[in-house]
């Protein structure tokens, strides 16, 4: 049987001039039974919906942060660099995504951009908007576990999990503010921070705050999260 296809979203390196990949992104697709392949950024919608077409699932990475003008927001001098490139290719690619019904998976800045481009809002920068003791931006390595979530009971995170509480990696500056309409929360922080939500009227439209790229070799929870990903890509494709 062929692997269902997971098409993930580059990162962007603007003094480097290049396109670019985080290992455990493809790593931790792979070893959930899955076949991700990097794509191009392009605005070209057809060239996107063609891309859909060949897809079996779609995974918003990390990387800048996503551009006030999205959301409606003059830029504060906090907010960090941006990349117009990827919220152009990502708000069609979404919308092309949700239309067909194929599966969603955003991190970090994918949890960020998702809860924009449906109509939310973001903390530009936390430390200047949103003082906490809570560490949400961490120092290497990134795959240790620096504060705890609660995940919401009903949810299909807490399905997935069996659990209420659940110790994540962090490292962000952005993050949720006002909740898109269309959105359910599924975890927040120890403070109150969104950091999990996903979308009840689709198959698989899910992102979270922290970071199962860095810590899906040693926290089953995080490899449990690609697994039901791969699995919704797989049930598309049929």
């Amino acid at each position: 049987m062929k692997k269902c296809v997971i098409g993930v979203v580059p990162l962007m390196d603007y003094e480097k001039q290049s396109w670019w990949m985080l290992p455990g992104y493809m790593e931790g697709i792979l070893e959930a039974g899955g076949l991700p392949v990097m794509l191009p950024l392009t605005d070209d919608r057809e060239a996107i919906r063609q891309i859909t077409d060949q897809c079996d699932g779609f995974l918003l990475t990390g990387g800048q942060d996503v551009s006030p003008e999205l959301y409606g927001e003059k830029r504060l001098p906090q907010c960090g660099e941006c990349s117009p490139e990827r919220d152009r290719m990502e708000r069609i690619l979404l919308e092309e995504a949700l239309h067909k019904d194929a599966p969603v998976l955003g991190i970090c800045r994918g949890i960020q951009f998702l809860n924009a481009a449906l109509g939310g809002t973001l903390y530009q920068d936390l430390p200047s908007q949103r003082r906490t003791e809570v560490t949400h931006c961490q120092k290497p390595p990134y795959d240790v576990p620096v504060h705890e979530v609660e995940i919401k009971e009903g949810t299909p995170l807490y399905e997935l999990l069996g659990c209420r509480n659940l110790a994540v990696n962090s490292y962000h500056h952005q993050a949720v503010r006002q909740l898109a309409p269309g959105l359910e929360i599924m975890a927040v922080s120890e403070d109150g921070l969104t950091e999990g939500v996903y979308m009840p009227d689709h198959r698989f439209v899910w992102a979270v705050q922290w970071h199962p790229e860095f810590s899906y070799r040693t926290e089953e929870s995080n490899r449990k999260i690609f697994a039901a990903f791969v699995r919704a890509a797989e049930e598309f494709r049929k």
